[in-house]
């Protein structure tokens, strides 16, 4: 609980967001956060293959804070502080302090660092953030192999409801963890002493889904949106793909190998073998789909259990080999724990500093200040936003110079900040995301009618940050674009069409008319 805490105060006291990478991965929350704040749902309202949570967390801390600035930072820092409990109950009833502290630290630096796993502490950023929680999330929940040591009142009920509350929340973060946490309950059921809370959280799982999409309503949307973009970025990967994908792992398959061949010698157990295979096989089937070069943290985790395991089986026995041994694996597990662990660590505390000492280039839009773009190593990544930053304010002047009103704009760019930074209406119908070959292609793409179907002004630019994905939206939408729209103003880095015959009224049917 303490170390929790203090990952999210760390995150959420200096109330600014700081980012020298993906500073556009970051504009598609804020832009669903702007969504959610105008009364748009999540796949009724906009289209996206990411978890309302991914959208509702960063709402929060909006809400909160009532800062964009703040928003991602304490979003995260509430989903922390909603998993410190669950992660008390499980790591204090299955695991020896030894081997639970340095876990809890090694997974709550992982949900609360603002890097991309596997880049240096220099990339903060909080892109791909629902990555982190989902690998955290899976974390707590594989550590339930582990049969509890100490045995509570409410012990089925606590661990029914833990898992139910991690699976939930995999499952509307990213359905992809989501669908792999479903996985362990039902390999659960195979355990006779755990089946019972196992069997629990799988009813409760169902009924919470039940009672979130009475309110939700959009499980069918959300359905159709992960098939859209399952289309463009669903095939399986090149062998050439999988090949760099194990070689960049191989040291921490390595090591989770030695863990499992001493458990499972001195257990011989089938059900040890298929769980340990699980953490394998599906950490590398997670990872495979993520941007993300390295970091399976269901290796470490599963370490960690046969660690537990080891250690329980070493105190019933008198051989002192073996007793050297278990601890020997503990101080293993520290090894492999330990690095990652202090390298996030000075990420986040890098954030910190630089968020409380208002370090870096503020984004030119009135509503994301508090929103910082900091140079550190990479010069290259500073000039690259730096230099769309200036089409930003070139494109929010073009905007106020248009004198419409609260126009909804529509962006043929990978992502549209301008709703959000300028306070304007959302428009509806279209997405937060637009990425060339993973959520969008000549095959697969939202229709024209429903994209531009609330939109006042397209905005095209001359200097995307994402040109592939620029081009490729030109090519899908343009014969649509010119039929639709006028050519209003060109500047130096966009094309501004506004819309034909603009509606007179600000308030279409289902359109909130003000935020």
């Amino acid at each position: 609980m303490a170390i929790a805490m203090a990952c999210a105060l760390l995150l959420a006291l200096p109330g600014e967001t700081v980012t020298t990478k993906y500073l556009n991965d970051l504009f598609i929350f804020l832009d669903g956060v702007h969504r959610i704040s105008a009364g748009q749902v999540p796949n009724r309202d906009f289209h996206t293959a990411l978890g309302p949570l991914v959208y509702y967390a960063p709402a929060a801390g909006y809400w909160l804070s009532g800062s964009f600035g703040a928003a991602m930072p304490v979003g995260v820092a509430l989903v922390i502080a909603a998993l410190a409990p669950v992660a008390a109950h499980i790591l204090s009833s299955r695991l020896r302090p030894a081997i639970a502290i340095p876990l809890a630290a090694f997974l709550f630096l992982i949900a609360a660092v603002p890097i991309n796993p596997g880049e240096g502490i220099e990339a903060l950023s909080f892109a791909m953030f629902y990555n982190r929680i989902g690998w955290v999330a899976l974390g707590f929940l594989l550590m339930m192999y582990v049969r509890p040591a100490r045995q509570s009142p409410y012990q089925i009920l606590l661990d029914a409801g833990s898992a139910a509350f991690l699976v939930i929340l995999m499952l509307y973060m990213k359905i992809s963890y989501g669908i792999v946490g479903a996985g362990f309950l039902v390999l659960m059921l195979l355990d006779p002493r755990q089946w019972k809370w196992a069997a629990t959280a799988i009813a409760s799982v169902l009924a919470i889904g039940l009672m979130i999409e009475a309110v939700w309503g959009g499980t069918a949307g959300h359905l159709k949106d992960l098939l859209l973009a399952g289309g463009v970025s669903g095939k399986v990967s090149s062998i050439e793909a999988l090949a760099g994908t194990l070689l960049r792992s191989l040291a921490d398959f390595a090591l989770f190998t030695l863990f499992s061949a001493l458990l499972l010698w001195r257990t011989r157990s089938i059900r040890d073998f298929l769980f340990l295979a699980f953490c394998a096989g599906a950490g590398f089937m997670l990872i495979i789909q993520n941007y993300q070069s390295w970091g399976i943290f269901s290796l470490p985790v599963g370490a960690a259990a046969a660690a537990e395991l080891m250690a329980r089986t070493g105190e019933t026995t008198s051989e002192r080999h073996r007793r050297l041994l278990t601890v020997g694996v503990q101080l293993a597990l520290l090894a492999f724990l330990l690095p990652a662990a202090i390298h996030n660590a000075a990420a986040l505390g890098l954030h910190a500093r630089l968020a409380s000492t208002n370090q870096g280039q503020p984004v030119p839009l009135p509503n994301f200040k508090g929103i910082r773009l900091v140079q550190l190593r990479s010069e290259r990544d500073f000039q690259l936003f730096n230099r769309y930053l200036a089409s930003l304010e070139d494109g929010a002047r073009a905007i106020e110079g248009l004198e419409l009103g609260n126009s909804r704009v529509v962006v043929l760019d990978f992502v549209s900040p301008f709703s959000a930074g300028l306070g304007l209406h959302p428009p509806q119908g279209d997405s937060t995301w637009y990425h060339w070959g993973r959520t969008v292609n000549e095959e697969n793409y939202l229709p024209a009618d429903e994209l531009f179907r609330t939109a006042h002004v397209v905005m095209d630019p001359k200097w995307p940050i994402e040109v592939s994905t620029a081009e490729g939206l030109r090519r899908l939408y343009s014969d649509y674009v010119e039929e639709h729209f006028d050519l209003a103003q060109e500047t130096a880095d966009w094309k501004v069409y506004v819309r034909r015959t603009p509606s007179s009224q600000q308030g279409e049917p289902g359109v909130p008319s003000s935020l």
